[in-house]
């Protein structure tokens, strides 16, 4: 079969049409597509450190607001003076704000109500600034993965206000100083941490995690590696989940740790001086206090009280006023106290009063009182609560143990 010159003309272009194609098609797929409206971003430098006008915070914050792409400002300012309320961090693609000047400070003190910062939007980040008197909170955060690392927030309200739809909150690094509350979170929030800062002098709590009701999910609040100095409260924890960890804890006024509620866990902490208690856990449900180091308190180092089911494990406790407390437990989910090494207390290593706890294998060496003091709880009108404890393989040395102030034995018969 013969073909014509004409039939293979276009056998021809067809070909070369077929290899255009195909090249283009490659070329589409090896190329990246240029940069939509919607994806470029937008730099906004600070350098008015007035209320408003040019060059100021307020407006970064507009032109971010209504950037198309992810915003960044950059404050290049030592100082800003704020009279009145800013926008909200709202631009759905992320904000980072910078601040670039040695020091920078945001004086909040001529604002009323609500937050110097309303994180709004998710993908925020604020790195290096400082912000003080503040009436109400620094910065109020009520979106998901908001990031605020080596910044001071001082003589505020609230440092941080995490609110209960925030999540993978992360707080890094930065300084809470001389605020009522230095963070407060009000629900546990998944995948959130607060890691490496400083908490000092915080008049009410250096954090506070507290709800009315136990929270129904699984979520904890990361707590490590955190330094607390001369708050009122250290931390304050109650139907949050919270693991506490690897903490130190120096000079709470009333005590360096708070449990109210369910859901903490308070282990690998080190606990150091004061006129306060270390722990207390009081009305709480299944805690647990573990592998802590207190030493040098003046009044107990763990306090049981109203609780149940709460368990003190391997603390050491040295040169303390009193070691353990057991106070008016629940008598249908005793609380259990194992493995602890109190060193000499300044008055009784161990308090029952109108409680029944396990004790087990706990040490108490050179009480300067009683190791054990049991005592039962007579109301000023009501019935008359006992304390049973069970005491198994407790090492007391060779002192008396006593109940209501009579020596009894070292040893009670299981319950």
């Amino acid at each position: 079969m013969k073909f014509s010159r004409r039939s293979m003309a276009a056998i021809g272009i067809f070909v070369l049409l077929g290899v255009v194609v195909a090249l283009g098609h490659w070329r589409k797929t090896q190329t990246p597509p240029p940069l939509r409206a919607a994806e470029k971003a937008v730099l906004v430098h600070v350098t008015n450190g007035g209320d408003r006008g040019p060059g100021t915070l307020r407006e970064a914050l507009f032109v971010v607001a209504t950037a198309t792409g992810p915003g960044s400002i950059s404050i290049e300012v030592p100082k800003i003076t704020l009279e009145t309320a800013l926008p909200a961090f709202v631009n759905a693609h992320g904000v980072k704000l910078l601040g670039q000047a040695s020091g920078v400070q945001i004086d909040a003190q001529a604002l009323g109500a609500g937050p110097v910062f309303d994180i709004s939007a998710a993908n925020t980040s604020i790195d290096g600034i400082t912000i003080r008197n503040c009436p109400a909170a620094g910065i109020l955060v009520r979106s998901v993965r908001f990031h605020l690392s080596a910044s001071t927030i001082a003589s505020c309200d609230v440092g941080v206000e995490v609110a209960d739809n925030a999540s993978d909150t992360l707080l890094e690094r930065n300084h809470f100083l001389k605020d009522r509350l230095g963070v407060r979170f009000g629900a546990a929030g998944h995948n959130s941490a607060v890691a490496n800062n400083e908490f000092t002098e915080n008049k009410d709590a250096g954090l506070w995690a507290v709800r009315g009701a136990p929270d129904s999910h699984d979520d904890v609040i990361s707590i490590h590696d955190n330094k607390f100095t001369a708050d009122g409260i250290g931390l304050v924890a109650g139907n949050i989940g919270v693991l506490v960890e690897h903490n130190d804890f120096i000079r709470a006024r009333d005590a360096d740790v708070h449990l109210v509620g369910a859901g903490a866990v308070i282990r690998g902490n080190r606990i150091n001086g004061g006129a306060s208690m270390g722990i207390v856990a009081e009305n709480a449900r299944g805690a647990i206090i573990e592998g802590n180091e207190l030493e040098g308190l003046t009044a107990y180092g763990v306090m049981v009280r109203g609780s149940s089911n709460t368990l003190v494990k391997a603390n050491r406790l040295h040169n303390c006023g009193f070691g353990l407390a057991f106070v008016l437990g629940d008598a249908h989910g005793v609380s259990t106290a194992v493995g602890n090494t109190i060193i000499e207390p300044k008055f009784n290593g161990i308090d029952v009063i109108g409680d029944s706890p396990v004790l087990r294998h706990n040490e108490v060496l050179r009480a300067h009182a009683y190791p054990l003091h049991v005592e039962d709880f007579q109301p000023s009108n009501g019935q008359k609560v006992h304390s049973q404890p069970f005491l198994d393989a407790n090492n007391f040395g060779n002192s008396l143990v006593a109940a209501d102030s009579a020596p009894v034995a070292a040893q009670a018969a299981p319950r």
